[in-house]
């Protein structure tokens, strides 16, 4: 999802879909170490660059909401 399609949701869905990312590279992470291969590692680095989006969306919304609460 790109981030400006995620900039559109609340921060209670940022952070269930951040719980989904992290679950999923999780059991890539997994599934490496223990079959020593991945059916795709390009699937690791696209789940680490979805989570590092999530991670800056909320970081925008958070500071936004902080800075209205100070306004």
């Amino acid at each position: 999802m790109k981030a400006h399609e995620l900039r559109d949701l609340s921060i209670a869905e940022l952070e269930a879909r951040k719980k989904d990312e992290m679950e999923s590279l999780q059991k890539l992470y997994f599934n490496k170490a223990v079959a020593g291969q991945v059916e795709s590692p390009a699937k690791i680095k696209s789940h680490r660059k979805e989570l590092a989006r999530l991670y800056t969306v909320i970081a925008e919304k958070q500071r936004a909401e902080q800075s209205e609460v100070k306004a």
